[in-house]
């Protein structure tokens, strides 16, 4: 797996240009058409994670290959990443249109939290197929983007930080999420949220020295400041799932990914996700996928 791009790579490897205002506090935002970067013959876009946060919206058949898994785009669809999930999208019809926008998390600082919408999440969907009447919605929504960029209007990037809010509620609304419980739970909610935060934290894993701090449900309870069961109660609560299970998934993702984009030993990516034994890890992963972290590793890149 190639180590994670940045904005300024992205603009100096496409656009032979690093914008000025890049790296200003209110942070950064900017729109394309995608089909200034495609063609018959399109460079490979690498699999790795970016430091910024993107929405695609690609007409054309593409398949897009994120974290463990691969979608195939049939006509046209959205793919919402984040900087903790690597992925790339392989382009397969002769030509690909739709547009993409990129933005650092700095510029929705005081707006709101991004991470809190699943699209957003390790865990979550990300990427829709959608129908003709869907992609009128957000070719809609991404020309008023265009439109807003250009203006001279003294607030046009808070008319802009609302339209990233519109297109990921309209795609979420496509796919509604089920959380158990209501709205007064916010008890529960603020436990959730952190609790992700700190999980979330602790990726993307990018080199053989970096280790998880935190692996065990008491070992986020005892850094939280609550007893484990209450934790257990609040991610019940909003996740319906326990907090046994969504670390599983998490630790899991991660091991697929470096399994298949990495060509570090089975005892180093044991190590990196905290596991004193790998033959511990071993167990760990044939429990949840049947296979051996090694057998997978094979027969996934046959």
């Amino acid at each position: 797996m190639e180590k994670t791009l940045n904005l300024e790579e992205f603009y100096s490897k496409n656009l032979n240009r690093i914008p000025k205002n890049i790296k200003k506090e209110i942070g950064h935002f900017n729109v394309f058409r995608i089909e200034e970067f495609t063609g018959p013959n399109p460079k490979p876009m690498p699999y790795s994670r970016k430091d910024y946060y993107k929405i695609s919206f690609i007409i054309g058949k593409s398949k897009i290959h994120y974290a463990d898994k691969t979608v195939t785009i049939e006509k046209q669809g959205l793919l919402f990443a984040n900087p903790q999930i690597p992925y790339n999208w392989e382009q397969i019809d002769n030509q690909l249109s739709g547009y993409f926008c990129v933005f650092t998390e700095s510029f929705f600082n005081q707006f709101g939290n991004l991470n809190k919408y699943p699209v957003f999440q390790s865990n979550g969907n990300p990427i829709f197929n959608l129908t003709h009447e869907n992609a009128s919605l957000f070719t809609k929504i991404f020309e008023k983007m265009f439109l807003e960029i250009s203006s001279e209007y003294q607030y046009k990037y808070d008319v802009l930080r609302n339209l990233v809010f519109e297109i990921t509620h309209s795609a979420m609304k496509l796919q509604p999420i089920s959380i158990s419980g209501n709205h007064q739970h916010n008890a529960s909610e603020r436990i959730s949220s952190l609790f992700l935060e700190l999980l979330e934290r602790q990726f993307p894993i990018e080199n053989v020295r970096q280790q998880v701090k935190l692996r065990t449900a008491s070992e986020f309870s005892n850094q939280l400041s609550i007893h484990v069961n209450h934790l257990n109660r609040a991610l019940k609560k909003v996740t319906n799932k326990s907090t046994s299970t969504i670390l599983a998934e998490r630790f899991l993702q991660e091991a697929k990914i470096l399994l298949l984009h990495t060509n570090w030993s089975i005892s180093e990516i044991a190590n990196c996700l905290g596991f004193e034994e790998t033959a511990h890890f071993s167990n760990f992963f044939k429990k949840h996928i049947q296979y051996s972290p090694l057998r997978f590793r094979k027969e996934s890149l046959i």
